[in-house]
């Protein structure tokens, strides 16, 4: 009993710093939400407006098209991402010449804010500058412009997040990997079990939880996604690139639509429980139901 008590006091402050800077803050978002407000506005007062906002945003067709590209955007980054991931940590579980240095520059993008890959990026892929447009161009003969592109800003801003993002999966899938016990693939080996049967039926399955996991981060990751994107395309050409952040961002900030931009938060985040919910059921329930 009194250990319990001496856990919750050394929790209490952790505890009130959640409170004060996550639940506070989110009660506040869904509190607004049902408010028409505009703090800049010749009357700054909330004037409550029940559901008109979430009943707004269902028939909002510049948010439903953001949806569509932001579902777009994190299927291909999250999936790149978890690809080169996987291969890259298999790669630095080898010895080789140089593994430590390699491992070291693979892991830099990771310490840079996303504002400042959004910056490098608008200058690698400024055509009269940037060193992408001018390689494209001299061994392809490819004129890159992702200001007037909507195809070409869309992959652009996809690759840009696999190559900021995609040391995070692949320290995670080390981690996974080192931790496998050798028993089962010496057996499978011995069984004369080819690489892509052992992958299937026995790397696949014991890094699931950690899959799981990093899918997680990345899917919330990338639902919202700003700082890069504005940086980098502003959000266009038209609304090519115009993911739910940039769209929530463009609704608080340059319009001052607060309620609004409350209301489509909240039903982000609730898309992102529900889809989180989703993987979860289809990838790891049945793994323990099996094991029942």
């Amino acid at each position: 009993m009194q250990s319990n008590r001496l856990g919750w006091i050394l929790l209490a402050p952790t505890l009130a710093i959640l409170g004060l800077f996550g639940v506070v803050p989110f009660v506040y978002v869904i509190w607004v939400s049902f408010h028409q407000w505009n703090p800049f506005a010749a009357n700054p007062e909330m004037i409550f407006n029940g559901a008109e906002n979430f009943r707004r945003l269902v028939f909002d067709a510049g948010f439903l098209a953001s949806l569509g590209v932001t579902a777009a955007f994190v299927f291909f980054a999250v999936l790149s991402e978890l690809i080169l991931g996987y291969f890259l940590a298999q790669a630095f579980m080898k010895d080789f010449p140089g593994k430590a240095f390699f491992r070291t520059i693979h892991t830099l993008p990771l310490i840079m804010a996303p504002i400042i890959v959004g910056s490098v990026w608008k200058l690698m892929t400024t055509p009269s500058i940037g060193i992408i447009p001018h390689l494209l161009d001299s061994w392809f003969g490819y004129d890159l412009n992702i200001g007037q592109s909507a195809v070409a800003a869309f992959i652009v801003t996809v690759i840009m997040d696999v190559w900021h993002w995609t040391p995070l999966v692949t320290l995670t899938m080390i981690a996974a990997l080192v931790s496998l016990p050798p028993d089962p693939f010496e057996q499978a080996q011995i069984d004369g079990a080819g690489k892509r049967q052992i992958f299937w039926h026995i790397t696949l399955p014991m890094i699931a939880p950690a899959v799981v996991a990093t899918v997680f981060i990345r899917l919330m990751d990338a639902l919202r996604t700003v700082d890069e994107v504005l940086m980098l395309t502003g959000g266009g050409p038209g609304s090519a690139t115009r993911y739910v952040g940039v769209h929530i961002f463009k609704e608080v900030f340059p319009r001052t639509n607060y309620g609004y931009g409350s209301a489509v938060s909240v039903i982000v985040l609730y898309l992102t429980i529900v889809v989180c919910w989703l993987l979860y059921v289809s990838m790891l329930a049945p793994r323990n139901t099996k094991k029942d």
